[in-house]
């Protein structure tokens, strides 16, 4: 897991937490509890919520090692709670749909932010069948990364592993596809050559996300 903290940010919402979990054996159970924890009321609603407060993401369509793309992906993903976003408070900077909103939101620019997260859950988040899960987790420094990663391990029954091992579970065919790179030039001119045509993909998802924070 890797844990990114963020000074310059509300103290709520100025620390980051990101793991990949590989094999993972109990996505149809996670989704179901999200599902659950969504709708029960009370006491026991807080706590069922609490235990899956995450964004879980399917992690074939992310093509970025976050040690090195961290600073625009986590700026990109906070900004809307601390640049005063007309439709995203402070307060929701524990929610994980808003992560997803963000990265459809780079490729449908269109479309009302809040609108998009019913698209960006079913299109990167976790599936029943999924089996390589990044998991987020957006707080304050008040929570530390030891116990993070133990409420991770709580809930996802699987491997968590170095991002090192993210190369061999990216779907670049998906990532182009979603991104709409299928017919730009610089990706057809590389075409023979996967390790540029890659380098090439990588560079302009980690610029779009960056850019469309700056364009916003």
């Amino acid at each position: 897991m890797e844990s990114l903290q963020f000074p310059h940010f509300d103290s709520r919402c100025s620390n980051v937490h990101i793991a990949l979990f590989r094999n993972v054996s109990n996505s149809s159970s996670i989704k179901s509890r999200i599902i659950e924890a969504s709708t029960t009321e009370g006491e026991l609603g807080e706590k069922a919520r609490e235990a899956v407060n995450f964004a879980f993401i399917n992690a074939r369509l992310v093509c970025h090692e976050f040690s090195h793309g961290a600073s625009a992906f986590s700026e990109t993903i906070l900004s809307p709670f601390i640049s005063g976003h007309e439709q995203v408070t402070p307060g929701d900077c524990h929610s994980p749909s808003n992560i997803g909103g963000v990265a459809e939101r780079t490729t449908n620019e269109d479309r009302p932010f809040r609108d998009l997260i019913t698209e960006a859950i079913r299109r990167y988040g976790v599936s029943n069948e999924d089996s390589d899960v990044i998991l987020v987790r957006i707080d304050s420094p008040d929570l530390t990364p030891s116990i993070v990663q133990e409420k991770m391990k709580d809930v996802v029954s699987g491997d968590l592993v170095p991002f090192s091992e993210l190369e061999n579970v990216t779907d670049w065919a998906s990532i182009k596809k979603y991104y709409k790179l299928n017919n730009e030039v610089a990706v057809k001119e590389a075409a023979d050559n996967l390790v540029r045509e890659r380098a090439i993909v990588d560079n302009i998802v980690i610029s779009s996300v960056a850019m469309k924070n700056v364009m916003a």
